[in-house]
């Protein structure tokens, strides 16, 4: 695993620590300058200080609203000058990158799109050398973290060290009531490889509607996460993208009150021995678990031995699907979702048929 050299969010100078979240928020499109100054004045009335605007849109068809362009960077100068926020947008060319440089753009970050291809990635990395741009990267549209580290790790060599995520969930073809799976393993997991990267939930995209933003937003910080990037429109029912998930910055300031924030410990003795005892009570659990899946795997290696020997097909569907209905129904007999279980059974399914290839 590469080390990254990550400034601590203090250092950025850009929020206000503590307390958490730090919030960076504004419309998912700049589209008048009415609309960018009077979004941002509600903002500022509530202490936001750093303020987002989309300037380019990658749309999926064209003929869509594909942002204002260069103007709308004038009017976020317009929004540093009289409110005094750091502003920040979406940036997915070295052009981008320069026009941002050139009009005094604060931070910008990488969309999901963009994160997924590393040619651009690269491109942006070598256009932000030798600046202070602090830079967010959003996890790619589908769910690989190393991709995600690897956009990071580019901006890294490149010396940026005012790093970040965002993790907005990834695209899903099941059917689920938010906009794109929340996934939060993989912001789970990036925590856990580099703990030192700030992560910034998004969960605008994620909910893709206002009615799922607050409980989206709490359960990051239920995680620890340590910001919030919200989008929020003067007026919303008329916002030529996304209008369904932006709130009107009141609306934005009761859900930021409405969050617990829970501290990262406590210094009570009693709390203290009391997690420990209960994480003594996991590990044994957990080895028993690698046990468990070690007595397993033996035994379809014998499995796939056998079925070799008389000429006979690795992967048997029908024995399969009874296996997932029995999973299914000891899942709902335990209290587990039905989900979650079905997903570790189909990773030692897919280990099982790799081990009896092998042989």
């Amino acid at each position: 695993m590469k080390e990254l050299d990550i400034a601590p969010l203090s250092q950025w100078g850009f929020f206000r620590l503590p307390p958490r979240p730090c919030v960076i928020a504004g419309p998912c499109s700049a589209e008048t300058r009415e609309q960018v100054l009077q979004t941002a004045a509600g903002l500022k009335a509530f202490g936001i200080n750093v303020f987002r605007a989309g300037i380019w849109k990658p749309r999926t068809h064209p003929g869509s609203f594909e942002g204002i362009g260069v103007p709308g960077l004038k009017w976020l100068q317009e929004v540093r000058r009289d409110y005094g926020m750091k502003v920040c947008t979406e940036v997915a060319s070295a052009r981008h990158v320069f026009e941002c440089i050139k009009y005094g753009v604060d931070m910008v970050w990488i969309g999901a799109r963009t994160t997924a291809n590393p040619f651009l990635v690269q491109e942006i990395a070598e256009a932000l050398r030798d600046t202070d741009i602090p830079v967010l990267v959003k996890n790619p549209v589908n769910p690989d973290l190393d991709l995600w580290i690897g956009a990071m790790e580019r901006f890294n060599r490149e010396g940026i060290t005012k790093l970040g995520a965002i993790h907005r969930g990834v695209s899903t073809s099941e059917k689920i009531k938010y906009r794109n799976d929340p996934l939060w393993s993989m912001a789970v997991d990036l925590r856990a490889r580099y703990p030192q990267i700030p992560i910034f939930a998004d969960p605008s995209h994620m909910g893709g509607r206002r009615e799922y933003l607050q409980e989206l937003s709490q359960r990051a910080m239920d995680l620890g996460l340590e910001g919030l990037m919200v989008e929020s429109h003067c007026d919303p029912s008329c916002a030529l993208s996304d209008a369904a998930q932006q709130l009107v910055p009141s609306d934005l300031k009761s859900l930021l009150e409405s969050l617990v924030v829970r501290d990262a410990t406590s210094p009570d003795e009693e709390f203290r021995e009391s997690l420990s005892r209960l994480r003594e009570q996991i590990d044994v659990i957990d080895e028993n678990l690698v046990r468990e899946l070690s007595a397993r795997m033996k035994v379809s290696e014998r499995i796939g031995t056998i079925k070799r020997e008389h000429n006979v097909a690795i992967i048997q569907a029908g024995r399969w699907e009874k296996v997932l209905e029995k999973v299914d129904a000891l899942a709902v007999q335990y209290g587990l979702d039905s989900k979650f279980v079905k997903s570790v059974f189909e990773a030692i399914h897919e280990a099982s048929v790799q081990e009896q290839n092998k042989l």
